[in-house]
């Protein structure tokens, strides 16, 4: 956070919302002054709300009052802030009608056009701001879920009021352009995993099931082609007959949750790929299709081929073509990728369809689940196909951690369990399923690293939301399409890494998912399908992952690429021990995101304290964050957790420090920071010292880290953020 940008935002008592409270709500100082606000319309009784936002709320106010739907409101609430401008209202908008709709307190009459996450000039500095709006609304009792109960729920994370970003926003205008103008289609969407096929899926469904809004506003040229759009589709589909086909149990049960809990959608239009034969679809929307199946080893061949003869169809026929055959439009997400088993429809009959005249592909390229962005998903692919060269890496704001021990990693999941919630185990399927005989003694586990004893997942439905989820590990056909927070990937004795040949090789003996590998017709195909199963678990995890192989060759290769574990030299202090700066000092696990003042507004709900060292006294400046790397290696050993100031009185020359700088690049932080022995040149102008030179110098055995220079008084653009105190290491 900036200095200067003070946080105040107020939040009015509810006015009537009718026609005679009109002057009242006209006197509220935003509202009188046209100043950007967000409101919030509601009905108590009913929970029913509407979230606006508007630089001429009077008017907008007017016409909801002219709206049938929005008569059957009571009430209204102004929110305003004197940082308000247009995008930051549109954004707070959004936000608040994510959340919203997902605490579950009211069901919302918003259509969701037009939700888009756009960048913005200080955007970052916002998201406090809607922090403490929810805080408000939380006093109020107009909600009761804190953000972070609500970021981990199923209906948050697959809601249709997600906002989109300008990726997925801009196919989605591409699709419904096709949907508008043709009568017949097949659309298929290509997107890397965590590229938001499924929330693009929702979003889409939800919109071409809504009546196009006619309430007067200020729409931008992107939302007035959406309606448009819209219009041209339902004046083609009055009463259009749309489902969303999800191949996989557990993914099928969760969204039917969902769909049960959003106006407008029902859990019946989630179905199965069997489901829809027949059912003359004015379009099918298929997530995942990666997974959909062919007529070989399935464990319901007798079905399949009854639906096979339903449709006119011998057994080479496939639930892709029950969805065609079903329906007149198609929209297809697809990830060759996440094929996992020879069961799943090949590659080549997807290409086909693409390559007939009409079908239409479109792309999905930003990462929206992994914090560490394409950058991990590429690294995860080149690492799993033996692409690297000799570089550890380190993706910006994302935990990537490998464990020698399965209990560190286990402990340290466990931490993380407790702080951020769905953090969970999963691994190769290389342990026999001991557990799911039902003859299987009670104490019987399945799966015993390093003395610690599990059993596979107990339920194949929501597994990961299951109470009993984070004492079991899952496989990959339960961890599918699910997001967590942190993701503990086993690789399994089936998975190892050959130093003489430099590539992957899967022993198939050690591999026990019966219908993974029966039919796979060469070893390089079931290995194929192996490293598809570890890709797709190691981008299961939006903040972090953490790794643990159980081959030895394979554990040295992997530690050749990824960081290792050392054990945490402090206690975290639980939220109810901290005082902060008395008994307790923060810690900064990302430099990136701790790279602000330090202020008491930096260090927000989400800021970890831990107990201060031996001899140390906790005060207001201490910090404490890792550094890595090999540049201070004579000092600072890589992976050190050190204490800085940022109150240092006295000069920096020739003290280590963390500093940040726009003309920095470093071999270990990348662009922006650095964590190096400080020195400058001064010249006097005016009688006053200003700096001309300053080199900011590493210390290390390494020949390759060379010092960063920073010319010119005039061009210099650095702040020193605080200087090194003492080093801690286990």
């Amino acid at each position: 956070m900036k200095d200067g940008f003070d946080l105040s935002v107020e939040v009015s008592e509810p006015y009537p919302f009718n026609p005679s409270a009109l002057s009242q709500i006209d006197e509220n100082r935003w509202v009188k002054s046209q100043w950007p606000l967000v409101y919030f319309i509601q009905n108590e009784a009913k929970k029913l709300a509407y979230v606006g936002e508007s630089t001429n709320a009077g008017s907008r106010i007017r016409n909801h009052l002219k709206n049938n739907q929005r008569l059957e409101l009571t009430t209204i609430s102004v929110i305003g802030s004197d940082k308000f401008n247009k995008s930051a209202t549109l954004d707070i908008e959004s936000n608040l009608i994510q959340y919203i709709s997902a605490e579950g307190s009211y069901k919302l009459q918003n259509a969701n056009s037009g939700l888009v996450n756009h960048t913005y000039y200080q955007k970052d500095l916002y998201k406090n701001l809607f922090t403490e709006i929810w805080s408000r609304l939380m006093e109020r009792k107009v909600v009761t879920k804190t953000l972070r109960e609500i970021e981990n729920s199923e209906l948050f994370k697959y809601s249709p009021y997600k906002a989109l970003n300008e990726d997925q926003y801009n196919s989605a205008l591409e699709i419904l352009s096709v949907l508008a103008t043709r009568d017949a289609a097949s659309i298929f969407v290509k997107g890397s995993a965590g590229t938001g096929k499924t929330i693009l899926a929702t979003y889409l469904i939800k919109l071409l099931l809504s009546e196009p809004d006619q309430e007067i506003k200020d729409y931008n040229d992107d939302e007035l082609k959406e309606i448009q759009y819209l219009t041209r589709f339902r004046e083609k589909c009055p009463k259009p007959k749309i489902a969303l086909v999800i191949a996989m149990t557990s993914l099928r049960d969760t969204l039917r949750r969902v769909f049960a809990n959003v106006p407008g959608l029902k859990p019946s239009m989630v179905v199965g790929p069997s489901e829809e034969i027949g059912g003359e679809y004015d379009l099918l929307i298929v997530d995942e299709s990666h997974r959909l199946r062919q007529y070989k080893n399935i464990g319901f061949m007798g079905a399949f081929k009854k639906a096979n003869q339903k449709l006119g169809l011998d057994d080479t026929g496939t639930e892709l073509d029950w969805i065609l055959k079903s329906s007149k439009r198609q929209l297809f997400f697809y990830d060759s990728a996440q094929s996992v088993k020879p069961s799943d429809v090949d590659q080549s009959s997807f290409d086909a369809l693409i390559g007939k005249p009409g079908s239409v592909q479109l792309s999905l390229n930003s990462q929206m689940r992994v914090t560490g962005g394409n950058g991990f998903i590429q690294f995860v692919d080149q690492l799993l196909n033996c692409r690297l060269g000799a570089e550890k890496y380190r993706p910006p704001q994302y935990d990537l951690t490998f464990f020698d021990s399965m209990n560190d990693m286990y402990a340290a999941l466990t931490e993380k369990e407790k702080r951020y919630g769905l953090c969970r185990l999963i691994a190769g399927y290389s342990w026999p399923w001991l557990s799911a005989n039902e003859n299987a003694p009670s104490h019987i586990k399945d799966i015993e690293l390093d003395g610690l004893r599990f059993n596979w997942n107990t339920t194949d439905k929501d597994w990961v939301n299951s109470p009993t989820a984070f004492e079991e590990i899952g496989s990959i056909h339960t961890i599918q399409g699910y997001d967590l927070n942190y993701a503990g990937v086993i690789f399994g004795r089936e998975i190892d890494y050959n130093p003489e040949t430099q590539e992957i090789e899967i022993d198939p003996t050690k591999y026990f998912d019966t219908n993974g590998k029966r039919g796979v017709g060469s070893a390089t195909q079931l290995r194929q399908y192996i490293i598809n199963i570890y890709k797709t678990m190691l981008y299961r995890g939006i903040k972090g992952a953490y790794l643990y192989a159980c081959n030895k060759n394979l554990a040295d290769y992997l530690k050749q690429h990824v960081a290792s574990y050392a054990r945490f030299p402090f206690r975290v202090l639980e939220t109810g021990d901290v005082m902060r700066n008395i008994n307790a000092i923060p810690l900064i696990r990302d430099v990136k995101i701790a790279a602000g003042n330090f202020s008491e507004i930096q260090l927000n709900e989400e800021t970890e304290w831990v107990e201060p060292p031996v001899n140390v006294s906790a005060r207001t400046g201490l910090f404490i964050c890792q550094v890595v790397g090999e540049s201070m290696n004579r000092t600072i050993p890589n992976g050190a957790w050190c204490l800085f100031d940022t109150n240092y009185a006295g000069t920096r020359v020739g003290k280590t420090v963390l500093v940040e700088s726009a003309e920095i690049s470093d071999l270990d932080y990348g662009a922006g920071y650095t964590v190096k022995t400080y020195l400058s040149d001064k010249t006097e102008v005016d009688g006053v010292l200003e700096n001309t030179l300053v080199t900011l110098s590493p210390n290390s055995d390494d020949p390759e880290y060379q010092p960063i220079v920073l010319n010119g008084k005039e061009g210099i653009d650095f702040r020193v953020i605080g200087v090194y105190l003492d080093k801690y290491w286990i």
